[in-house]
C-alpha cells in the first residue's frame, strides 16, 4: 500500500519506481517537471574547473541519451496496457509517424510518467511541464491525450537566455512551460510581477494622495435605453452613440476604503465623484468634457504568459550553484505562488540541483523532489543545509550504513563511486562517465596557499578484497598525474600491509602542518563524519547556497 512521505522528502531513483511505490492517489497539489531533453547534447553538472582542464570541468548528472531499447518498449506497453485509452491511440499515432527513434523512446517514456503524474495529482492539482522547443509539440499532444483538452491552462513562454544570432534561422532564446489542471476547479492565486518602468511613466502620468493613476472615460460604445444611457451632470452619453460603463475596480476601490456602494447607477455615479474618482475635463468653449475615471496603478502587473522579467541566471549570480540547466529560484516561486497554498504538497520528480524543492522550502510547502543519480542528491542536500540551516528533510534510496553500501556496490559500482565521491565532495574522473579510468575515480582540489591550486587522486573500490598493490598503484598514479596526495576509500577494512604502505609514502609538508600524502578511509570512516585531510579545501564543486529566510520571518518576494 502507498503512503505518501508526512515530512520533506528527497528521493534517489527512478522516479516511476518511485511514483508507483511511495505516492498515493490524488495526495499532490502541484507538479513541476523539466524533464531533459535534447538531441545534440549531455547535460551535465559543470564545475569551476581550477586547472582548466575541460575533461575535468563536468560531471554527468544524467545523460538524456534516450534510445530505443527494451526499457523504450516496455515503456511504450505499459500505456498500451494503462487503460488510458487517449494516450494509449496518441502514443500509437505517434509511433506510427516517427518510427522507433531517439525522440519516441522519449515520449514513450515521459508518457507512463505523465500518467502516474495524473494519478496522484489532487482534483484540484495542477502540472507544469518545461521544456525546449526539441520535444515542446509531441510533449503538448500526449499532456492533451493525458490531461484532456479542456484542462489545458496556460503556455508559458520563458526567455531563457539573451539575444543571440543564428546564420539561417531565428535566434532560440526562449523555453515553453505547459500548464494543465486535474480538473475544472483548480488552486490559483493572483500574483503580482514587477511593472516596466517605461510603461509606468508613459501611462500613468498623474499622481495625487493616493499614488499614480492614468485618466480613462467612463463610457463605452453602443446606445443603451436603461439606466446606462440616461444623462448624468449634463453630459448624455447617447449623443455620442455611447453609454455610461462603471469599472468594477472603482466600485471595489471605495468598497476597499469602507464605502458603502449603491446599486443604482447614478448613485454610484455621484458617489465617485464625491470620493475624487472623476473628473470633467474642460472644453476649449468651456463646457464639460466628457467624465474622466482615475485609473490607480496597482503595487504591481498581474503575472503574464510571455516571461521577460526573470533573466536566466548567468555567471556571475550568487544563486548559479553550476548547474546549466538550472532554473531561476524565482521563476519557480512564481509557478508555486500561483499554483500552490502554503502547506501544498509540491513534487519535482526530476529535480535536478534543488530549485523547485529550494522554493516550496522558502515559501511554506511541503514537498518531494526526486531524481536518479547521487550527485544531484548530494547537491540538493548540500544546497537545503546551506539555505535553510533548520530545515528538516528526510533522504530516501542513499546509503545509510555498511549493508546498504555494500548493496549498492553489489548492485551498481559505477554508481557506488558517483556515491562515495559525492560523500567527499570530489570531481569524477571524465565527467563520472564509465570506461577506463587509468586509476583515477576522482580528484579533490585544494589551496595550500590560499591561492595555488593542487590536487589529490581520489580512488575508490567497492570490491570484498582490496590489497597493497591497490595502494602502491594509487602513489605511482598520484606522481604521475603530478598530484599532490592521494585518497584511497575502500568498503572492507584495509590490511597492515596497505596503512603501512601508505605511511611510507610520507607526509606533504605545508608552511601550518603536515598532512600525509596517502590517507585511506573506510566507508565506515564516511559514515563517522571522517573525511580527508586537506589544508585549504577548495570550493571549486557547486558554489554555495545563498542561506534563506524562514517564511515567517521573509518581507515580500521580488517576482
Amino acid at each position: 500500500m502507498r503512503r505518501t512521505p508526512s515530512v520533506n522528502t528527497l528521493f534517489y531513483g527512478d522516479n516511476l519506481d518511485i511514483l508507483r511505490t511511495y505516492i498515493e492517489d490524488e495526495s499532490v497539489d502541484l507538479v513541476y517537471l523539466d524533464p531533459p531533453f535534447n538531441s545534440n547534447a549531455t547535460y551535465n553538472v559543470l564545475f569551476k574547473s581550477p586547472t582548466g582542464e575541460s575533461s575535468q570541468a563536468q560531471i554527468e548528472a544524467f545523460d538524456d541519451s534516450w534510445h530505443w531499447n527494451i526499457s523504450a518498449e516496455r515503456a511504450f506497453d505499459e500505456v498500451i496496457g494503462s487503460g488510458n485509452s487517449d494516450a494509449a491511440n496518441m502514443l500509437i499515432a505517434l509511433r506510427s509517424f516517427l518510427g522507433q527513434n531517439d525522440m519516441m523512446a522519449y515520449l514513450a517514456m515521459m508518457a507512463v510518467r505523465l500518467i502516474e503524474l495524473h494519478r496522484v495529482l489532487k482534483p484540484t492539482g495542477s502540472l507544469y511541464l518545461h521544456c525546449d522547443p526539441t520535444a515542446s509539440h509531441y510533449l503538448k499532444v500526449l499532456l492533451d491525450a493525458v490531461f484532456r483538452p479542456s484542462n489545458f491552462l496556460s503556455e508559458i513562454i520563458w526567455k531563457r537566455t539573451f539575444a543571440h544570432g543564428s546564420a539561417k534561422r531565428w535566434g532560440d532564446v526562449h523555453d515553453t512551460i505547459f500548464e494543465y489542471s486535474r480538473g475544472e476547479s483548480f488552486t490559483w492565486n493572483r500574483v503580482l510581477q514587477r511593472h516596466d518602468v517605461t510603461y509606468v511613466e508613459g501611462k500613468y502620468r498623474f499622481s495625487d494622495e493616493r499614488g499614480r493613476y492614468r485618466l480613462v472615460v467612463l463610457t463605452a460604445p453602443g446606445v443603451r435605453h436603461g439606466a446606462s444611457g440616461r444623462p448624468w451632470r449634463s453630459y448624455d452619453p447617447t449623443t455620442a452613440g455611447r453609454h455610461w460603463a462603471v469599472p468594477a475596480r472603482a466600485l471595489e476601490a471605495l468598497r476597499s476604503e469602507g464605502v458603502d456602494v449603491p446599486v443604482e447607477l447614478d448613485a454610484q455615479l455621484e458617489l465617485l465623484l464625491e470620493h475624487d474618482y472623476i473628473r470633467f475635463p474642460q472644453k476649449r468653449d468651456g463646457s464639460a468634457g466628457v467624465p474622466e475615471f482615475k485609473f490607480y496603478l496597482e503595487p504591481g502587473q498581474a503575472i503574464q504568459d510571455v516571461v521577460v522579467d526573470i533573466p536566466p541566471i548567468n555567471s556571475q549570480a550568487q544563486e548559479r550553484l553550476g548547474y546549466p540547466t538550472q532554473k531561476p529560484l524565482a521563476l519557480l516561486e512564481r509557478i508555486l505562488l500561483a499554483s500552490s497554498n502554503e502547506d501544498d504538497l509540491v513534487l519535482d520528480p526530476f529535480c535536478g540541483c534543488g530549485t523547485t524543492v529550494h522554493a516550496a522550502q522558502k515559501l511554506g510547502r511541503r514537498w518531494i523532489g526526486i531524481d536518479i543519480t547521487h550527485l544531484a542528491v548530494s547537491l540538493i542536500q548540500r544546497r537545503l543545509h546551506e539555505a535553510f540551516p533548520m530545515a528538516q528533510f528526510e533522504v530516501l534510496g542513499v546509503p545509510k550504513d555498511a549493508e546498504s553500501a555494500t548493496a549498492l556496490a553489489l548492485a551498481d559500482k559505477h554508481q557506488f563511486q558517483l556515491w562515495v565521491l559525492s560523500m567527499v565532495e570530489a570531481q569524477p574522473y571524465k565527467g563520472g562517465q564509465k570506461g577506463a579510468d587509468r586509476g583515477v575515480d576522482g580528484y579533490i582540489f585544494f589551496k595550500p596557499d590560499g591561492k595555488t591550486t593542487e590536487k589529490a587522486i581520489v580512488s575508490v573500490k567497492g570490491g570484498g578484497h582490496v590489497s597493497d598493490t591497490m595502494v602502491k598503484d594509487l602513489i605511482t598514479t598520484v606522481e604521475h598525474e603530478k598530484a599532490t596526495m592521494g585518497v584511497f576509500i575502500t568498503l572492507t577494512a584495509p590490511t597492515r600491509p596497505m596503512i603501512a604502505r601508505a605511511a611510507a609514502a610520507g607526509l606533504y609538508k605545508t608552511e601550518w602542518r603536515d598532512y600525509p600524502k596517502i590517507q585511506i578511509l573506510t566507508v565506515d570512516d564516511l559514515f563517522g563524519g571522517k573525511r580527508p585531510e586537506m589544508p585549504w579545501l577548495d570550493p571549486s564543486t557547486f558554489r554555495k547556497a545563498k542561506r534563506e529566510a524562514s517564511p515567517e520571518t521573509q518581507g515580500a518576494l521580488d517576482i
